[in-house]
């Protein structure tokens, strides 16, 4: 099993107030499956997408990801599994502005410690498996928000993770370009990628094959799409 949740929670201290952001969670997600967490402003989902992408850690509970528990892991170190093992694929893209598109691909080789002309045939072979070769050298404010996405999936893919964590993708973006971004997702399916995408529209929800409810911090339902 790539990810297992077993009892998790999460609780924040706000004055002397203690409020449970993720209650009694367990879950688990396997190698090459596409799921969707969906819910409402304030239902959780952000805190559990945190979670499972190893952003925050549980106060208590059980995460295991490929095996490994990520309880008691540094700083460093998480963010080495989020670099190997997770790409991240944000609803405001999260580019960097004063880069070209080819140089906000090659960002995580970058912190992998791989090779400036590796890290550039890796980011331009990314650019072209999303249809973008030909505008590597663009900057975001020259693009559509279709192809800021398709930048920021190919950012997503160069380090060749086993998961791709996204972030109401398509929460920017018009239903057709919306459309064109979640077939890529299916694209990535087929390759036995694990997608999981957080949203809050169920159209968008819907188009994966498992879609995991969440409502006040706990999971309300867990049924395959279409169910």
């Amino acid at each position: 099993m790539l990810i297992e949740l077993t009892h998790v929670n999460k609780l924040y201290r706000m004055g002397q107030t203690e409020v449970a952001a993720a209650r009694d969670i367990t879950l688990s997600i396997d190698h090459g499956e596409y799921v969707s967490i969906m819910g409402p402003s304030g239902s959780g989902k952000s805190t559990l997408m945190n979670i499972i992408g190893c952003l925050d850690l549980p106060t208590n509970g059980s995460y295991l990801l490929n095996g490994t528990s990520v309880f008691g892991m540094s700083e460093d170190e998480l963010a080495a599994i989020r670099n190997r093992s997770i790409g991240f694929v944000f609803q405001t893209f999260n580019l960097l502005a004063a880069e070209t598109a080819v140089n906000n691909v090659e960002l995580p080789m970058l912190y992998a410690g791989v090779s400036p002309e590796r890290r550039r045939e890796v980011a331009m072979n990314a650019l072209e498996a999303v249809k973008l070769s030909n505008r590597g050298l663009h900057k975001p404010n020259e693009m559509s928000g279709g192809e800021r996405q398709r930048v920021a999936i190919a950012r997503a893919l160069v380090n060749d993770p086993p998961i791709i964590l996204a972030d109401e993708p398509t929460g920017n973006l018009d239903s057709a370009t919306g459309a064109e971004i979640l077939n890529i997702f299916d694209g990535l399916c087929l390759k036995r990628k694990t997608i999981i995408l957080v949203t809050h529209d169920k159209a968008v929800a819907t188009h994966a094959k498992r879609v995991i409810t969440i409502r006040d911090g706990q999971i309300e339902s867990d049924r395959e799409s279409g169910s």
